[in-house]
């Protein structure tokens, strides 16, 4: 492999080689101490409130698997088309709901303990990764994110807040009408 060839299989953005280390540090060092798993919870709601100014703007920057996918799988890949099942509304919204079902079970199981909890979402972490790995090599890198159930929520709130931002300006557009034809000089009336 050419040295070109080297430098554009290792590129990645500047945020995603610094997000890289959270993804083993959480799916490997949270098996050994599982309070790591809370960092996934902090993640998430930070995507969660990101997503609706900035869909999808976590996936191809700040994602911790994300990033492993594009800079490390690339030497691995078979890069071949996925399926395109992966991209269809039903399936994606399907893989959501199978992971939160299974997510929330496991969530109950727990009891409240901590260490339990902060378990659950590093073997999420750790499942989902199992997923992508293998998809990755097989396919793209990428065909997790395809249908990532963070994603697919991610996608569907930063439609929501489009809309609300064009309703938002158009109501505004809409006040802002009235006021310039009010200001607008009238013609003195010729008739006396």
């Amino acid at each position: 492999m050419t040295t070109l060839a080297k430098a554009r299989k290792l590129k990645g953005k500047r945020s995603q080689w610094i997000m890289l280390g959270f993804l083993p540090l959480i799916a490997i060092g949270g098996l050994f101490y599982p309070l790591l798993g809370y960092l996934m919870p902090l993640m998430m709601a930070f995507l969660i409130t990101n997503s609706y100014f900035h869909a999808r703007y976590w996936c191809g920057n700040l994602c911790p698997r994300g990033a492993f996918l594009d800079i490390v799988m690339p030497h691995f890949t078979f890069n071949r088309p996925w399926p395109r099942l992966f991209n269809r509304r039903w399936f994606r919204w399907g893989v959501f709901g199978l992971f939160m079902s299974v997510f929330i079970s496991r969530m109950i199981a727990t009891g409240g303990d901590l260490l339990a909890i902060g378990g659950v979402f590093v073997n999420m972490c750790v499942v989902t990764s199992l997923i992508a790995i293998p998809l990755g090599i097989a396919t793209r890198p990428r065909a997790w994110c395809s249908f990532c159930p963070m994603g697919t929520l991610q996608e569907s709130l930063g439609k929501l807040g489009q809309r609300h931002t064009r309703a938002k300006r158009k109501a505004s557009q809409q006040a802002q009408l009235p006021a310039a034809t009010d200001s607008a000089p009238t013609k003195p009336n010729s008739n006396p």
